[in-house]
């Protein structure tokens, strides 16, 4: 079975409003590397509209640096499926689904293939809900934003959800990446 895996940058003080990041090669490197096992991407429509059509005119003009165009060919390279009830078409290899977000993840993972990724904020944290996330990635950086929205805001959990650390790898930037499973 395929997983759903999450990933995300966070403040130190729990902020991931994409306007206090900050996106170092170091970071772009880590994702463009969790992106190897990955052949399928899903957001919101929000979070696609902030993606596409950045990244994938960032991979065909080549005008980052190596890293940012690194990360910028990976993602242009995966299938995307975007949830939205109002956005009306998409970008080259990416399906819109407008309903049924449980089952359509809950089918997408029994499909063959790879790791299926998920960004954003609102969706993810649906799913997260629901218990459909397995893996988690948090990039922390090493700041605190003091204002702007907190990852789960809104959201009614209902039970506490239980992380394993697996892994974590401390970042030149400074960042902490940290990978935990589902317990």
């Amino acid at each position: 079975m395929r997983k759903v895996v999450y990933g995300i940058n966070l403040t130190a003080d729990g902020c991931c409003d994409h306007t206090k990041g900050n996106g170092t090669p170091d970071i772009h490197v880590y994702f463009t590397d969790l992106y190897k096992d990955v052949d399928l991407i899903v957001y919101g429509r929000k979070t696609y509209e902030l993606m596409v059509p950045f990244w994938p005119d960032v991979a065909k003009s080549q005008s980052g640096s190596p890293t940012v165009n690194a990360f910028a060919l990976a993602f242009d390279a995966i299938d995307k499926v975007v949830f939205s009830k109002t956005l009306q078409q998409a970008g080259a290899n990416t399906r819109i689904v407008r309903e049924d977000l449980a089952g359509e993840i809950a089918r997408l993972k029994q499909q063959p293939g790879k790791d299926i990724s998920i960004g954003g904020v609102d969706l993810p944290c649906q799913l997260i809900a629901l218990g459909l996330v397995d893996e988690f990635h948090f990039v922390v950086q090493p700041y605190i934003a003091g204002e702007g929205r907190r990852l789960m805001d809104g959201t009614f959990l209902p039970e506490q959800l239980n992380l394993k650390l697996v892994a974590f790898k401390p970042l030149e930037s400074g960042a902490m990446a940290l990978h935990y499973t589902k317990q």
